[in-house]
């Protein structure tokens, strides 16, 4: 997981992601939708500005998603990518035990 995050666009795209967890979404221009998460065309305009599909970003969606990072679901003729939020738990969880493990042994220190 943490290789897949070490790239900078990735890092990006799940920045991304992350503002479209919940039961609606905000875009860029303020319009409220029902559906969260974004397709590939949709990562692609938030990256490049330009709504056409990328390979370069449709491989790093794949490099997240092989992460367990991004799930992927198919609505209607689009592929919609959302965070895994277990993933992202975990994630946190691990961090947070890794910095209590450093608190206890500076103080211990």
């Amino acid at each position: 997981m943490l290789k897949a995050l070490s790239d900078p666009t990735r890092l990006r795209i799940v920045k991304d992601l992350l503002r479209c967890v919940g039961p609606f979404t905000v875009d860029r221009e303020g319009m409220v939708r029902d559906q969260c998460g974004l397709t590939v065309g949709e990562v692609c305009c938030q990256i490049t500005g330009v709504e056409k599909q990328s390979s370069t970003i449709s491989h790093h969606l794949r490099e997240l998603r092989l992460a367990g990072l991004v799930d992927v679901e198919r609505r209607g003729r689009h592929m919609v990518h959302t965070v895994n939020l277990a993933k992202w738990k975990d994630l946190n969880a691990y961090f947070s035990q890794l910095s209590s493990q450093v608190e206890e042994g500076c103080a211990g220190s």
